[in-house]
């Protein structure tokens, strides 16, 4: 007896929403109007480019909680206005990618790192420069929606599915747009249409990188400015979806957040935020290769922040507030660019959304649940060699390991903890730090967040040449920027994931017509393997003692 309000209350948003011109629609979102930036013919698909969804994060906002913009703008706007949040990217991952192919192709003991070294440093200049493209503002937090024509000119009748994507980048580069961690959804969405249907609403938003959006520690706590806030401008992404996708014909009752690397662990924290007590503006997640580098100790993550404010020449936040964007630009940029492995920022154990590490809130059983108070239905992925970029190549020695991880990676740890971990990765070259990584930072999490959802979760694992972390990303977004050109062991196992991925989106379930089983794990931990030869089921290997042993005694 209540659908009859709904349908009429649907028509009431739709024709509030939607205007037109000759040429382009219009979305009133309340706060401004918004023109779609361009019509795809080929897609049958109108893009709205570079949507403000917070106020300009700048001057007492500049690392603060981001806030949603205020008044009115009386001017339409058409997406020109937009900006890349500020990126830095490190030397070390050249060395690293060498390593790991001389591992594929077994000659490792060719490898010369003393070589590398002389690259890295030739780089370097390279790669700060490429810090100052004129593209990057702070004044970056705008999301695009792409959203098929029939949808959009039904309305919010439509009750069309929603699929937000965060990017990856490690916390300190991609964006909304980046062909290297996500990029055109054309391939996806046509994929979603292959049943008939008109299939979903693309969301990609920007969120603040670096020392922009992640610094931690008790020097944040002293001003008013929030630890972790990149993750609070991914959840005010997700609620301004809520509150204005039916503009566009989008259902705010089924939204899926995927996000590959850390766009997928930063789900993870989304599901985990605040012990399990709150409640997520999603209802489905696909968390692509989660990958994130725990940061547990206060002192190591104030000691981050200190770095940052020594290389901006300042001694507090206040004072970093006052300086010009440049001059934060160039500090984050050096600071990034000085880490030897790993990228510096992530998310961080903070005592408010963050209270503990992801490994250890799911070994409890904290997990949120959706807005309506029903489990999150969940599809996850890890790739066979997710360490094969993040190797340590200068390791040789227990001593080396010992060292990479009482300094690097795991400075809370106690000695035990480190003797430990040294005798369950044993050899004598970066092999070993390949192997640690690859469990503690990326793959682990899946098995650990499948556990907590009682094995009712959906899992494939990417073991395609050369199944490195994020080289799966021109399958998941085979199309136009992605097309695989060679032969079908590559499109056709893209198209069979796309599928895969868009009936997720559509009903929680990846099975459909036509398509090889996908079992959920259960307890027999099954996944599907997308290799050489198609795909097929194996147990997971993310199932196994060391993984256990890190969420026990590692996380706890």
């Amino acid at each position: 007896m209540i659908a009859q309000p709904l349908v009429l209350l649907g028509a009431f948003y739709s024709s509030v929403c939607l205007g037109q011109t000759a040429s382009l629609p219009i979305i009133d979102l309340g706060y401004q109007r918004h023109q779609a930036s361009w019509y795809n013919r080929a897609s049958d698909s109108y893009n709205f480019a570079n949507i403000r969804y917070a106020e300009p994060p700048v001057g007492e906002l500049r690392f603060a909680a981001p806030v949603r913009p205020q008044g009115r703008n009386a001017v339409v706007q058409n997406g020109s206005q937009g900006g890349i949040c500020p990126q830095a990217w490190a030397a070390w991952g050249i060395a690293s990618h060498d390593f790991g192919m001389a591992y594929l192709h077994g000659n490792t003991s060719d490898y010369n790192y003393t070589r590398e070294l002389d690259v890295m440093r030739e780089a370097e200049p390279q790669i700060l420069a490429a810090d100052s493209s004129a593209e990057f503002s702070e004044d970056c937090l705008f999301l695009d929606v792409v959203v098929p024509r029939r949808i959009l000119e039904r309305g919010s009748s439509s009750g069309a599915p929603v699929f937000v994507w965060l990017h990856g980048g490690g916390f300190v580069y991609g964006h909304k747009n980046d062909s290297a961690v996500g990029g055109d959804p054309a391939g996806l969405m046509r994929a979603s249409q292959l049943d008939g249907s008109d299939g979903f609403i693309f969301v990609a938003p920007n969120y603040r990188l670096g020392a922009f959006g992640w610094l931690a520690g008790a020097s944040v706590d002293a001003v008013h400015a929030k630890a972790n806030a990149g993750l609070d401008d991914q959840r005010l992404a997700l609620e301004w979806v809520q509150s204005h996708i039916h503009c566009f014909g989008g259902d705010a009752k089924q939204v899926t957040v995927g996000g590959l690397s850390a766009g997928g662990s930063s789900i993870l924290h989304h599901l985990t935020a605040r012990r399990g007590k709150s409640r997520v503006p999603f209802q489905r997640a696909f968390l692509n290769s989660p990958g994130f580098q725990p940061f547990a100790s206060a002192l190591q993550v104030e000691n981050r922040t200190q770095t940052f404010l020594h290389l901006a020449n300042v001694s507090s936040l206040a004072q970093a507030r006052q300086l010009s964007w440049e001059a934060l630009r160039q500090a984050n940029g050096r600071h990034v660019a000085s880490s030897r492995l790993g990228y510096l920022y992530g998310p961080s154990v903070d005592g408010d959304y963050v209270p503990s590490l992801p490994g250890s809130a799911l070994a409890r059983g904290e997990l949120n649940k959706a807005l309506d108070g029903s489990d999150v239905d969940v599809l996850m992925s890890y790739a066979v060699l997710e360490g094969g970029e993040y190797n340590a190549p200068w390791v040789r020695t227990d001593d080396d390991f010992e060292a990479l991880l009482r300094n690097v990676l795991l400075p809370w740890a106690s000695d035990e903890a480190i003797q430990a971990i040294v005798a369950m990765y044993p050899g004598q070259d970066a092999v070993r730090t390949m192997r640690f990584i690859g469990d503690f930072a990326f793959s682990c999490s899946v098995n650990w967040l499948s556990q907590a959802r009682g094995n009712k979760t959906y899992t494939y694992m990417y073991d395609m040449y050369p199944g490195f972390h994020g080289w799966d990303v021109p399958y998941t977004f085979y199309g136009t920027e992605h097309p695989l050109t060679g032969t079908a062991q590559h499109q056709e196992p893209a198209m069979t994931l796309q599928r895969y991925i868009t009936n997720f989106v559509k009903t929680g379930n990846p099975n459909g017509p036509d398509l090889p089983p996908f079992p959920p794990q259960g307890a027999n931990a099954s996944i599907n393997v997308m290799g050489q030869n198609g795909w097929t089921l194996q147990r997971d290997s993310t199932a196994n003692p060391r993984c256990q042993w890190i969420q026990k005694w590692l996380l706890a």
